[in-house]
């Protein structure tokens, strides 16, 4: 008789190697690698069915701290290896991690084919609007005027916006997390999990030695309240410290204002309600930016599709079934199709 053996109940620790984490002291990676860690036991998988990739930078040291299967790889190539992974074991769980340089510089394009492709994996994006392991030249998504050793004069380039970089690309996860915000995190990146497709997360992290409070703008505890709003699917849009604060739209125009419940005849009626599934509201939400506006932070658009991992899988199938040749017999598939005979 066949008995099933429960899985064990893991812990953060079993998730924990051996490794000296040797990121610098007050980094930001440690908090999410520690939300990481806590998540993990929650999917309810064995370490061995999880995967970390990674390309070159200072968050792509992260496999080396995870008690999974980990792929330290080639700057800005992770999606690839990623895909590769994914499509020769659909059952794996495969997470990618990376940062805004590496992610959205030399590997821009590989960022770009892996979310319109709608691969079934998880992308963490550290975005610290720095090159972090390299000492600190700007990013493509530092600020005008950030000063670095590669900007002295101050930059003079238009940043990008990772989040609105995934929706352009055609995510149907696209979401925003702080690196302190540990109760937080870990919803995002079971929601991630949850979703079929390419799940992309751009995490703010605080780079204490080259970019230090950044995002103090709207992380600061004195101004949290009134610059962040957190977004969530089917409520109004408010934020403040009471919720005094909303988003709605400006009269006869598509573009968002911040109202006062309360003054000039605003109600909470009069406020956009969150949809996730609406990729021009998460537009709008992606593209609001301190101070005239708040930081959307939570899920800005989950709009499920078939992924490329199922389509893949489909394919595989098809072939299978139309081939003449029998299973495991390689002579008799390079044989048939379209193929010739030369002779005299």
């Amino acid at each position: 008789m066949n008995v099933t053996t429960p899985l064990e109940k893991l812990t953060p620790k079993d998730f924990t190697s051996d490794q000296e984490v040797r990121w610098c002291p007050g980094c930001g990676d440690y908090a999410i690698l520690k939300a990481v860690q806590k998540t993990m036991p929650e999917l309810g998988l064995k370490r061995e069915n999880i995967v970390f990739v990674s390309g070159i930078g200072c968050s792509s040291r992260f496999p080396y701290y995870m008690e999974t299967y980990g792929f330290h790889t080639i700057h800005g190539r992770a999606p690839a290896f990623a895909t590769g992974v994914k499509l020769a074991n659909p059952e794996l769980s495969v997470w990618v991690v990376t940062g805004d340089g590496d992610g959205l510089s030399i590997g821009g394009n590989h960022l770009l084919h892996i979310l319109r492709r709608n691969v079934d994996v998880q992308i963490l994006l550290f975005n610290n609007e720095i090159y972090g392991l390299t000492k600190g030249q700007y990013s493509p998504t530092s600020r005008i005027g950030t000063r670095s050793p590669s900007t002295p004069g101050g930059s003079i380039d238009n940043p990008l916006s990772p989040t609105e970089f995934a929706l352009g690309a055609g995510a149907r996860f696209v979401a925003r997390g702080i690196d302190t915000q540990q109760k937080h995190l870990p919803d995002l990146f079971l929601r991630a999990h949850a979703h079929k497709g390419a799940s992309f997360i751009e995490i703010f992290q605080n780079c204490i030695v080259y970019n230090d409070a950044v995002f103090e703008d709207f992380t600061a505890k004195p101004v949290a309240d009134e610059r962040q709003i957190h977004v969530e699917h089917g409520k109004p849009l408010r934020f403040g410290k009471d919720g005094q604060h909303g988003l709605r739209l400006k009269p006869q125009s598509l573009a968002l204002e911040v109202v006062t419940v309360g003054e000039n005849g605003v109600t909470e009626a009069d406020l956009l309600v969150h949809d996730e599934t609406s990729r021009p509201l998460a537009n709008l939400l992606a593209a609001m930016q301190p101070p005239d506006f708040p930081m959307a932070i939570g899920i800005l658009y989950c709009n499920p599709t078939e992924s490329y991992t199922e389509k893949v899988q489909r394919q595989v199938e098809d072939a299978k079934a139309k081939t003449k040749a029998a299973p495991g017999d390689i002579n008799a598939l390079l044989r048939s199709g379209h193929t010739w005979e030369v002779t005299d």
